[in-house]
C-alpha cells in the first residue's frame, strides 16, 4: 500500500483546509487509517483515526470539535477536514494505514504500517 497526502497549504487563523490521503491497493478499504502531525522541533503526534468502515473515529483532544476524519472506500481515500484552524495547528501532516483486514483504530504510531510523505499546513495569526 502506498499513501499520497495532499491538500496542505497556508491559511489564516479561523480558516479551513481539507487534507486527502489517496491509497493504492484494494486492501486499503479494509484497513484502519489515521492522521498524525509533526510541528517544528516537536515529536509526531496523533491527530485522528478512522476504522475501515468509517463507523468508528477517534480524535486528539486538541482537535476535537474542529477536525473531522472521514473516508471514501470507493475512492481509496481518507480525508481530514480542518476547521477553525489555529497557529498551533501548524505542522507537517502525515496519513497512515494499519495493515490487517478490519483492523481497529489506534492512536499509537507503532500500530501503523504504511505512511504517506506528509503535507505542510501553516496557519498564520
Amino acid at each position: 500500500v502506498q499513501l499520497q497526502a495532499s491538500g496542505g497549504g497556508s491559511v489564516q487563523a479561523g480558516g479551513s483546509l481539507t487534507l486527502s490521503c489517496a491509497a493504492s491497493g484494494r486492501a486499503f478499504s479494509s484497513y484502519a487509517a489515521g492522521w498524525f502531525r509533526q510541528a517544528p522541533g516537536k515529536e509526531r503526534d496523533f491527530v485522528a483515526a478512522i476504522n475501515w468502515s468509517g463507523g468508528s473515529t477517534d480524535y486528539a483532544d486538541s482537535v476535537k470539535g474542529r477536525f473531522t476524519i472521514s473516508r471514501d472506500n470507493a475512492k481509496n481515500t481518507v480525508y481530514l477536514q480542518m476547521n477553525s484552524l489555529k497557529p498551533e495547528d501548524t505542522a507537517v501532516y502525515y496519513c497512515a494505514a494499519e495493515r490487517g483486514a478490519y483492523s481497529t483504530i489506534s492512536y499509537l504510531q507503532r500500530s501503523y504500517d504504511y505512511w504517506g510523505q506528509g503535507t505542510q499546513v501553516t496557519v498564520s495569526s
